[in-house]
């Protein structure tokens, strides 16, 4: 009797640490990274250097992250500080879970962005001074990169505009407010070399009292025109002609899902795989009409629950309606590396806006397109609300970073519902627990210096403990998007052409595919590339596709 408390006590932590696994396969896991990275995360991109930038607005005062080597930014059109010495942009190093502060001049807020095919963010718009900059960013392996800026390059004030990255590297720049046409960058050279804007009535036929088509969703599909989703309504537009080839029906409700009710979309993942490419886009989430006026006089309305799929290369396409597990508004839609969707961050009742967004939604929800049945599932609640002004992006191993929610005019920490957060978290899904060790695979090389060519064959050699068959195994690339205000910008995810996986040696193989088939299927730069086995991903390896 005296052995069974010893004999218990000593096994107590191999049933914890089983309990704790469980949960984290079933639910996934959360963790504090960084207590406060000085800014709040309004807009966040992933470069090729494993580091994300990071930044704010300019105009609401000071942040809580001085500007280095004694600068200070000095801006006689701030309406908040005319110098100012705090960084309102952020580089974050994800190996060494460190950051440092950036220089960034005009202002940034509610801006848009791209990232070209040498790994160069381009960064558009804003509010005041910066409503027509362009702003790039190139990274570097060391500590000089920063943000080199051209004021008044845009030829109309981009204040919630959305940017796509095009086939032939271009980058097209769609609406903003009260601004119902687009342009690209950069620029084509004209007789009189002035910048034009070209007009797109749809979205003037999408605005409404409360706009409700501000960063419209723009998905680039396989056969090179755009889908583009404003308010209810969604078109297939060639850009080269600038003509709308086809109208969709509405999506099912009548309720808008675009800024600021604030619904996500994602483009699923295409399949080269397939006889015949399918290009799928996915809706969820948003605010019922009228939310925003009934959050400014304080009634919270509860936001939408539902998604609406559609397949647009069908021949008569019509939306599919599915039911979330909650109700969500603000909410980020992220394509994992295994093709799920997760959607993170957000509230359960409200709109986009200062003050208007109630009831955080700290479930974070992995959505299987795939699955026929139980296609929702509820992951592990974070223990921070992620409202207005929030975002997240995928990180090369499988992780989602989440950072931001400022529901303030300014940073606001006392005597809020919802103080400002600096802080970052990582959430990790499920497939990251230690019970998918066996199958999880580790990418160990890949042919041709990491270069993917179009229609180019390439050779991935990754290690498995417990292999099962070529048939449980993909290649997918993504490219990692430009997130702020509920829309990742510029995601998508291809599976490549699989012709057959080879063993090698131990527990070494090595997998044959083909590069992209066009750039309208994967525009040139730089992407993750994702050995799935099983289910279950490996860390993503940097290739460039060229």
């Amino acid at each position: 009797m005296i052995l069974i408390p010893f004999i218990l006590a000593s096994l107590f932590p191999y049933f914890e640490a089983q309990t704790l696994s469980s949960t984290f396969a079933n639910q996934g896991q959360w963790n504090l990274v960084q207590p406060s990275v000085g800014i709040s995360a309004m807009h966040m991109q992933l470069l090729h250097n494993d580091k994300i930038i990071m930044f704010d607005r300019t105009d609401f005062g000071h942040s809580y992250l001085p500007l280095s080597n004694g600068r200070c930014r000095m801006d006689p059109n701030d309406i908040a500080l005319k110098v100012d010495c705090s960084a309102h942009s952020v580089l974050y190093d994800v190996a060494t879970n460190t950051f440092r502060p950036l220089m960034i001049q005009t202002d940034t807020w509610c801006s848009s962005g791209s990232v070209l095919p040498n790994g160069t963010l381009v960064q558009t718009g804003g509010y005041n001074d910066g409503e027509r900059s362009i702003r790039m960013f190139t990274p570097c392996f060391d500590e000089t990169c920063d943000w080199v800026e051209f004021p008044g390059l845009l030829s109309q004030r981009r204040w919630y505009a959305t940017n796509q990255i095009l086939p032939d590297a271009r980058v097209i720049v769609v609406g903003g407010r009260r601004q119902f046409n687009y342009e690209f960058l950069p620029k084509t050279p004209s007789p009189n070399s002035s910048p034009s804007s070209i007009p797109l009535n749809f979205l003037q036929q999408t605005s409404d009292r409360s706009e409700n088509n501000l960063y419209p969703f723009v998905h680039l599909l396989p056969d090179g025109n755009l889908f583009i989703f404003a308010n209810t309504k969604s078109v297939l537009f060639d850009y080269k002609q600038n003509s709308v080839i086809k109208e969709f029906p509405p999506i099912p409700g009548g309720d808008p899902r675009n800024y600021p009710s604030s619904g996500s979309s994602v483009l699923l993942p295409l399949d080269e795989n397939l006889a015949s490419l399918e290009a799928e886009v996915v809706v969820c989430g948003g605010a019922p009409r009228g939310s925003f006026e009934s959050a400014a006089r304080g009634n919270f309305v509860q936001a939408l629950g539902t998604c609406g799929r559609i397949k647009v290369t069908d021949s008569n396409p019509n939306w599919v309606m599915q039911n979330m597990p909650m109700p969500r508004a603000m909410g980020d839609m992220l394509l994992l590396p295994n093709g799920d969707v997760v959607i993170i961050n957000g509230a359960g009742a409200g709109t986009a806006g200062w003050e208007h967004g109630h009831d955080p939604v700290l479930l974070p929800v992995i959505f299987r397109p795939s699955e026929t049945v139980n296609q929702f599932s509820v992951m592990a609640p974070a223990s921070r609300p992620r409202l207005y002004h929030s975002s997240a992006v995928l990180l090369r191993d499988g992780r989602v970073l989440v950072g931001g929610s400022n529901p303030h005019v300014y940073y606001n920490f006392t005597g809020v519902e919802y103080p400002t957060d600096l802080s970052l978290e990582a959430f990790s899904p499920p497939y990251l627990a230690p019970d998918f060790a066996p199958v999880r695979p580790v990418i160990r090389y890949i042919t041709n210096n990491n270069v993917l060519g179009y229609r180019v064959f390439c050779y991935v050699t990754f290690t498995v403990p417990n292999y099962a068959s070529v048939s449980e195994v993909s290649i997918r690339i993504v490219a990692p998007s430009f997130t702020t205000h509920s829309f990742g910008q510029n995601q998508r995810m291809v599976v490549l052409k699989l012709s057959a996986v080879t063993y090698l040696a131990g527990e070494a193989y090595y997998a044959t595919v083909m590069g992209p088939s066009t750039a309208e299927i994967a525009p040139p730069g730089y992407y993750l590339l994702f050995v799935v086995h099983k289910g279950v991903p490996s860390w993503g390896s940097w290739v460039q596709v060229m």
